[in-house]
């Protein structure tokens, strides 16, 4: 069979006559998106868990923390007055550890406390005025104790326990 028995009764003049003359291969069937083998099901699986894992430990992070954030929105209205920072300091503390641990604490051992569970430099100057400030007349503000209050909010572990 030559070439000219395929064309018989076809005009071929040029190239793009012989191209047009060409069928179109057929349609490739659809890729599946279904993993093939059951090792990408487990690890699909165990990645979705692993993802669920972290987003409820950030969940709890989050709501464990809401006394920081309502103890830091305090902070910002109340500015440097001791008397207010030392309510606030009392209230977060509270929250964060036992009553029994926090609540009988005063004076210098109530600093000491502050220091030993976030390093934040309250005993002596400024923060001596936590102690006195409460029961000051005057309500004289501070300059720098609403940043070492802030400081020790943001930074204080739980897991330093006296």
């Amino acid at each position: 069979m030559s070439d000219s028995d395929i064309l018989e009764g076809v005009q071929v003049d040029t190239l793009s006559d012989l191209i047009d003359l060409l069928v179109p291969p057929p349609e490739p069937a659809p890729v599946s998106m279904v993993p093939q083998t059951v090792g990408w099901v487990v690890l699909g699986v165990l990645l979705a868990l692993g993802l669920a894992w972290v987003a409820w430990k950030r969940w709890r992070r989050w709501q464990a923390n809401a006394y920081r954030r309502a103890a830091l929105e305090e902070l910002e209205r109340a500015g440097d007055d001791p008397a207010a920072i030392a309510v606030i300091l009392r209230r977060a503390a509270l929250a964060a550890w036992p009553r029994g641990d926090v609540a009988s604490l005063s004076g210098d051992d109530w600093l000491r406390f502050l220091d030993r569970t976030a390093d934040a430099g309250f005993v002596g100057e400024p923060g001596s005025a936590i102690v006195t400030g409460p029961y000051r007349a005057d309500g004289e503000p501070v300059p720098g104790l609403g940043a070492l209050a802030a400081e020790w909010i943001r930074g204080h572990r739980v897991e330093a326990v006296p």
